[in-house]
């Protein structure tokens, strides 16, 4: 066989390979900066947003979801995270984004747990559990919460106002002196703020 023709045949195959060694070992990461704000569009699954050991945005997908695909686009101050193809069960992954990062989360359903990040937080799930660890109370200017369907416990806002109607939708709202929002709805399910 000809040699160049022996090459364009090894970088095809090496080309058609990529992207399911890149699905094998599911990390995508890019670099970012600290304080930028993030979009994240979620397909179903548990999710683990937590702070990256650098200035990297990190989604890392469980070994059992070769299908599921991540785009990841950073610019500037502003990133978007986009799951999609998620298996119906079973579906985990990891996102590591800067310490100090304002979140963006709309989840189609599932459980998400953010921990560690300090910065303004716009959290949407359709169903599921959402737990978010919101480190000082002191550091945010406002709080609302909203559960359609499920449980509320926003026990680290103290003297957070609440209220519900007839069992189903319940609402809490709470005002401060920092400089951060968080803003969190979920339709169904349990939601706890933490410290």
């Amino acid at each position: 066989m000809h040699p160049s023709r022996t090459a364009l045949i090894v970088a095809t195959v090496t080309v058609a390979f990529i992207p399911v060694l890149h699905a094998q070992y599911g990390l995508t990461e890019k670099l970012f900066v600290s304080a930028g704000r993030i979009e994240m569009q979620l397909g179903a699954g548990s999710y683990t947003i937590r702070p990256a050991s650098d200035t990297h945005i990190r989604v890392t997908i469980g070994d059992n979801s070769p299908r599921a695909r991540v785009a990841l686009t950073a610019n500037a101050t502003r990133a978007t995270v986009a799951v999609t193809e998620t298996p119906s069960t079973n579906f985990q992954a990891t996102i590591e984004v800067p310490k100090t990062s304002d979140l963006i989360v709309r989840l189609s359903g599932g459980n998400l747990v953010i921990s560690g990040i300090t910065g303004n937080k716009d959290i949407d799930s359709v169903a599921g559990n959402a737990e978010i660890s919101i480190g000082d109370a002191n550091e945010y200017a406002s709080m609302e919460a909203t559960v359609k369907v499920g449980d509320l416990n926003v026990g680290a806002f103290t003297g957070a106002k609440t209220e519900d109607s007839f069992g189903l939708l319940h609402r809490a709202n709470w005002s401060g002196k920092g400089r951060y929002k968080l803003r969190a709805n979920l339709g169904a399910g349990n939601l706890v703020l933490r410290k």
